[in-house]
């Protein structure tokens, strides 16, 4: 679906679908200008879509041959805080062989789907839930399974794409490397997880987020945003675990809670410092489920030996012992890959909290007080565990 698109009609027309008591108005607005660009399929969602939505939905595919899939998640507006309401996720995947098979309830209309295939309309709190089976790659193709998502925002006026990828899939790899890693409405990737016969993902949208034409930005920008997965790199690590190494946060520790704070040209010491001790306190209080790292890339007079000094004295002032003190000679540098992560240099810290490798939370320009603290505290303890909210099942 990437690199295919349908051209829309440049006048109002009107789709009538089977099932459906109500007429789906759709603008008329040209190809280029379409909130996402375009897209070969999603306009199916559309026949036979129900009246009435749920949050929840079981395809046929859950009680049938293939292996049984379970994903659910939030789905957030692009701030990656606030629950997004009456958002519908159409969904259609390939069986067991790698087919988009049809039966005699699917609509004539959208046999090019198959029968696997349905709808979820996010609740007041964004979760949806979706119960059906693994889909297979194409025959005799190198293209990775796959399951399309059209999404249809309530003050949207046209849908626009996913693709959502697997990653055990060794396709996966090969398909990344030729296409790029689009990473529509946040990572593309489903990271997978067994229970008994089952195959469960957590998986979070973020509405917006790497769609093209998407009406909404946010202005003020540092780091990666939520919901896309933070990037390997290799800093200097002076001071504390690793130290004297070249060690990927992420590489190492990417199972688990990470938080990187991130500080550029102009450094506010005092708060440094009391982030730190907080850090320092976390990482030992979570040291099983939590890694935390200070990056500095400060690129005003570098020298790499005089900034590992400068940590190294401040790694034994506060007695670090848990905390990570890195550095990079600038966020420019692509030696260390710190480029990768997006950090603007005239933000005083950036912070940014992943599981998984996902960017679950981030923070600018955030001051060192009791209120903040007990906000990052909450943000960790919310996510410690992978919680599967509607089934009841819990993963840590």
């Amino acid at each position: 679906m990437k690199d295919v698109f349908f051209l829309l009609s440049l006048s109002l027309f009107f789709i009538s679908c089977s099932g459906q008591n109500e007429t789906i108005i759709r603008s008329a607005i040209k190809q280029d200008s379409l909130v996402g660009g375009g897209c070969d399929g999603c306009e199916l969602m559309y026949v036979s879509m129900p009246k009435h939505i749920s949050n929840t939905h079981t395809s046929v595919g859950w009680n049938g041959k293939g292996q049984k899939l379970l994903i659910e998640g939030i789905v957030y507006k692009l701030d990656g805080i606030t629950p997004a309401s009456d958002v519908i996720l159409y969904y259609w995947h390939t069986d067991e062989t790698g087919l988009y098979r049809s039966d005699k309830n699917t609509a004539s209309d959208a046999v090019k789907h198959g029968k696997l295939r349905g709808w979820v309309k996010t609740s007041q709190d964004g979760t949806y839930q979706i119960k059906t089976s693994r889909p297979a790659p194409y025959p005799n193709e190198d293209i990775p399974c796959h399951i399309h998502i059209s999404v249809k925002e309530p003050d949207i006026p046209n849908e626009y794409y996913l693709d959502w990828y697997f990653d055990d899939d060794k396709l996966y790899l090969n398909h990344r490397k030729k296409y790029g890693k689009f990473d529509r409405g946040g990572t593309e990737i489903l990271r997978v997880l067994v229970q008994g016969d089952t195959q469960i993902v957590e998986h979070n949208v973020m509405l917006g987020l790497n769609i093209p034409d998407y009406p909404a930005k946010p202005s003020n920008h540092s780091g990666l945003y939520i919901g896309e997965d933070q990037p390997s790199f290799v800093p200097y690590h002076a001071y504390g675990p690793d130290a004297g190494k070249r060690t990927c946060p992420v590489c190492k520790y990417g199972r688990y809670h990470g938080i990187v704070m991130f500080v550029g040209n102009d450094p506010n010491w005092i708060q440094i410092e009391k982030w730190l001790e907080f850090l320092e306190k976390q990482s030992h209080l979570r040291r099983q489920y939590l890694k935390a790292y200070f990056v500095y890339g400060d690129d005003q007079e570098y020298g790499e030996q005089n900034r590992r000094e400068q940590l190294v004295t401040l790694g034994k002032k506060l007695n670090i012992k848990y905390t990570a003190l890195t550095f990079v000679p600038s966020w420019n540098d692509t030696e260390t890959e710190a480029h990768l992560n997006q950090i603007n240099p005239k933000v005083r810290s950036t912070m940014i909290i992943y599981k998984h490798r996902t960017i679950v939370h981030k923070f600018i320009d955030l001051s060192p007080d009791e209120n903040n603290f007990a906000m990052i505290k909450k943000v960790l303890d919310n996510t410690q565990g992978l919680y599967f909210g509607l089934t009841g099942l819990q993963h840590h």
